[in-house]
């Protein structure tokens, strides 16, 4: 049976919402907003200190796990702080 993909925009306001719209689950969504905030960080760090790394610089760190991200800061001078909330109902 094929498929056919859907050219239908969809505009978003939230990570929430992104995955939502993706058909991820709630872990999966809350795990992409938190690589996200990180890598938008971790980004504005090295363009500050006008370090280059194509893939970060880019935003694209696909593959890359968590744990290389915070090395990545650590090694720039930064830390990480985990704040957690409760999701909105």
């Amino acid at each position: 049976m094929a498929t056919t993909r859907s050219n239908k925009r969809v505009t978003v306001q939230s990570a929430e919402d992104l995955g939502h719209a993706l058909g991820l689950s709630a872990a999966d969504a809350a795990e992409m907003e938190f690589r996200s905030e990180l890598t938008v960080v971790l980004a504005k760090i090295i363009q500050a200190g006008r370090l280059t790394h194509a893939a970060i610089a880019n935003g694209n760190t696909h593959g890359v796990s968590t744990d290389v991200l915070i090395r990545v800061l650590a090694a720039t001078g930064h830390r990480t702080e985990v704040r957690v909330k409760k999701a909105a109902a």
